[in-house]
């Protein structure tokens, strides 16, 4: 809605994972660069945890980016919260294994088929689970057997577990002793810190055809970060809402009055509300006219 009125060529804060805007950030770097080194090094599990909103599921699109360009074999379970025969029928469907007949057995045969010829031709196959922390023991325990299909060049199949630190706290378990022994690389995604924050912002901005970030003035930017707690979904939220009230008010600005309707209508819980960093009050009486419902511009 507001795109021409800024100049945007697209969205900047869309809440999609969308990888042409991923931001390069120190954390996000290094956690990329060794989810594509575990995988090219044959390392077997590789785990992948953050908080909601850090960016888990952007880091898995850029992953898959490089995984279509090495024309690596891979499948992507999205919905973790399947069955044991329902993660073989995911499996089956995105390597294309051609079962006969829908069952775990005939898909472990195809599937050994397939790791092997790749494994002849120098490649590699990888199993992405996002929102893993979903999974039952019962799924989690058969994705541990499917570390025993190797060779002597390493593990045929490279599994990477991705979810929120509960998964951490799962793999804890006595009963997945087993598994958490195979893990041999782990990746954790943090909140930005403030620097971060506004270096995110201004990536976007810039990814999205402004230069500057005048948009959004220094306190506006300090205010985002302490609303949003470095949450890169929540930045984005609080980013494209203010720049529909912005411009449903006519303005090429935004203001802390804005972020306080802004924050007051997505109903935010920061630490210290109640008042702003310098002192003063929240204004809870602020309301843009001509009022817009808030939704995906």
């Amino acid at each position: 809605m507001y795109n021409a009125f800024f100049g945007f060529a697209e969205n900047p804060f869309n809440l999609s994972p969308d990888p042409t805007f991923f931001y390069r950030s120190p954390q996000h770097e290094e956690a990329l660069a060794n989810l594509i080194y575990g995988v090219q090094s044959r390392k077997g599990f590789i785990v992948l945890t953050g908080e909601v909103g850090t960016g888990k599921t952007t880091m898995l699109e850029c992953l898959r980016d490089f995984l279509y360009a090495q024309r690596t074999e891979f499948a992507f379970v999205f919905n973790s919260r399947i069955t044991p025969v329902e993660f073989f029928e995911m499996i089956a469907y995105d390597l294309d294994l051609r079962c006969e007949r829908p069952s775990k057995t005939e898909v472990l045969f195809r599937l050994n088929q397939l790791l092997l010829q790749q494994a002849s031709e120098g490649r590699t196959t990888v199993l992405i689970v996002d929102e893993a922390h979903n999974l039952e023991w019962e799924v989690l325990e058969e994705i541990r057997m499917l570390g025993n299909l190797e060779n002597r060049g390493g593990k045929l199949l490279q599994v990477i577990l991705a979810g929120q630190p509960e998964l951490d706290r799962k793999l804890d378990a006595p009963n997945l002793r087993q598994l958490k022994q195979r893990i041999v690389l782990r990746c954790a995604l943090h909140p930005f810190t403030e620097a971060e924050t506004i270096e995110y912002i201004s990536s976007r901005l810039k990814r999205a055809g402004m230069e500057t970030t005048e948009v959004f003035p220094q306190e506006v930017l300090s205010e985002v970060h302490v609303r949003s707690q470095g949450i890169p979904r929540l930045i984005n939220a609080l980013c494209d809402n203010l720049l529909l009230t912005a411009f449903a008010l006519e303005r090429r600005d935004t203001t802390l009055e804005m972020l306080d309707e802004v924050a007051q209508d997505m109903r935010l819980e920061w630490p210290g509300r109640r008042f702003r960093h310098r002192g003063a009050p929240m204004q809870e009486d602020f309301r843009p006219t001509p009022h817009f419902t808030r939704s995906e511009s």
